[in-house]
C-alpha cells in the first residue's frame, strides 16, 4: 500500500500538478518552488528535503512508520524521475485542481492506511496529531497554507487559489480514506424506559450498551443514562426503538471521529492499532 500510494502521488505531481503549473503543499510544494525557480530535478530535491524532515521526526514516530516512510522516500524519488511522460492538461484549470486533489488525497490515504507517510510535512502532521491532537488532514492543510503563500510569487495568484482548492479537496479525500469508510455515531439516551430501550437495542441492533449513573441538577432525581456507539446505517433502527418505547426520551446524537475497540477496530492486532492511523 505504501509503494502503490507513493507511486500514485508522484504520478499525480508529474501528470497533473506540474503540467498545469499548480503548486503543492509540504515538502512537495517546496520542491516545486525550487523547480519553478531554478529548474532543479524534483526527484533529487524531494529526496533531500524528505531526508531532512525524517531526521526531525525520527524520535517522534513509530519505528515501523519510519521504515515505511524511508521506503516511500525512495519510491517517491524514483517515480518522480520516471513518470514524466504522462500529463493531463485541462482547458478548465478548476477541473485539473479538483483532479489533482482527489488523486493526491487518495494516494496519501492509501499510504497512511498502509502504516507509512509519503515523507515531507506528513511527518510534521503526524507529530502534531500525536502531541497536539490535531487530525492528520487538518495538520496537512495548515502546513500547506504556509507553503503555498510564498509559492504565489512564482505561479501567480490565480494558480495559487487553484492550488488551495486542490489542497482542500485533497484534505477531504484524505480524511474520508482514513476515517470515513464507516462513520460512527454516539447516542446518549436519558429515559425512564432505559431498561426496555437497552434490551431492544441489544436484541435488534446487537450493540453493546454502557449504563451511566446521573442526576438532574434541578430535580435532583437520579437517572440511568444509556451510551452507545453505532454505525451510521444503524441510526434509524435505534431512533425507531427509542421513539416506540419512549417518545419523550432525551436523546443526544453526535458524530464520532474514530472508534478503537472490540466490534469496531478495523485492524487485526493491538500492535497495528497503535502503529497505524
Amino acid at each position: 500500500m505504501v509503494i502503490i500510494g507513493t507511486f500514485l502521488y508522484a504520478l499525480t505531481v508529474n501528470a497533473v500538478v506540474i503540467p498545469n503549473t499548480l503548486g503543492e503543499g509540504g515538502a512537495t510544494g517546496m520542491t516545486l518552488m525550487i523547480f519553478y525557480w531554478l529548474g532543479w530535478n524534483p526527484a533529487i530535491v524531494s529526496f533531500v528535503l524528505n531526508a531532512i524532515l525524517l531526521v526531525i521526526g525520527w524520535r517522534h514516530l513509530e519505528k515501523r512508520q519510519i521504515m515505511y516512510t524511508i521506503v516511500s522516500m525512495f519510491v517517491m524519488s524514483v517515480a518522480l524521475e520516471y513518470t514524466t511522460g504522462f500529463s493531463f492538461v485541462s482547458d478548465n484549470t478548476v477541473v485539473a485542481a479538483v483532479a489533482g486533489g482527489v488523486l493526491s488525497g487518495l494516494a496519501i490515504g492509501i499510504v497512511s492506511l498502509g502504516g507509512g507517510t509519503t515523507g515531507g510535512t506528513e511527518i510534521i502532521a503526524w507529530i502534531m496529531k500525536k502531541y497536539l491532537g490535531i487530525g492528520v488532514s487538518a495538520g496537512l492543510l495548515l502546513i500547506d497554507f504556509l507553503v503555498v503563500a510564498p509559492l504565489t510569487v512564482q505561479i501567480g495568484l490565480e494558480k495559487a487559489i487553484l492550488t488551495l482548492i486542490m489542497l482542500y479537496v485533497m484534505s477531504k479525500v484524505l480524511n474520508f480514506i482514513i476515517e470515513g469508510f464507516n462513520p460512527k455515531k454516539s447516542i446518549t439516551i436519558i429515559s425512564k424506559q432505559h431498561e426496555a430501550i437497552a434490551a431492544a437495542i441489544q436484541e435488534k441492533v446487537d450493540r453493546g450498551i454502557t449504563i451511566l449513573d446521573g442526576k438532574g441538577y434541578y430535580s435532583r432525581e437520579a437517572h440511568q443514562i444509556l451510551y452507545i456507539v453505532i454505525n451510521r446505517h444503524q441510526l434509524i433502527n435505534v431512533q425507531n426503538i427509542i421513539y416506540e418505547l419512549d417518545p419523550k426520551a432525551f436523546v443526544i446524537i453526535t458524530d464520532v471521529q474514530q472508534v478503537i475497540g472490540e466490534g469496531f477496530t478495523f485492524y487485526l492486532s493491538d500492535e497495528d492499532v497503535v502503529q497505524r492511523p
